[in-house]
C-alpha cells in the first residue's frame, strides 16, 4: 500500500477531485499555501494499493497543467525606493508535486 500526496495549484484542484473521485479514488483534500509565491495550494492525500499508483499519477498528470502567470518582484531592503522599478516576471505555476511513501499499515475504523 502507499500514501500519496500530491499538491496541486488551487485553479486544479476541483477538476481533479472529480476525476479522482469518478476513478474510485478516496482522497482527503487539505488547503495549503505555497512559500514561493505564497498563493493557495491543495494537498491531496491517497491511499491505494501499489498496482494503481500509475493509475492515480495519470490523473493527476492529466489534470494538473503548469502554467505561466505574470508576478512583480518585491523590494529588497537595500534597494531604495527611488531606483527600484518593479517589472513583471514571468513564472511557471501549476502542475503538481507528489510524494509516494510505503504504508506499513492501514486501518479504517
Amino acid at each position: 500500500m502507499k500514501l500519496i500526496l500530491a499538491i496541486v495549484q488551487d485553479q486544479d484542484s476541483g477538476k481533479l477531485q472529480t476525476k479522482l473521485m469518478k476513478a474510485k479514488f478516496r482522497t482527503t483534500k487539505l488547503a495549503t499555501t505555497g512559500g514561493f509565491l505564497k498563493a493557495g495550494n491543495t494537498t491531496f492525500i491517497i491511499g491505494t494499493e501499489d498496482e494503481k499508483v500509475d493509475d492515480v499519477l495519470e490523473i493527476i498528470k492529466e489534470n494538473c497543467k503548469a502554467r505561466e502567470q505574470a508576478i512583480s518582484p518585491v523590494a529588497s531592503l537595500s534597494v531604495t525606493v527611488d531606483t527600484y522599478v518593479p517589472y513583471p516576471v514571468e513564472v511557471q505555476v501549476g502542475g503538481a508535486t507528489v510524494f509516494i511513501l510505503p504504508v506499513d499499515h492501514f486501518y479504517r475504523f
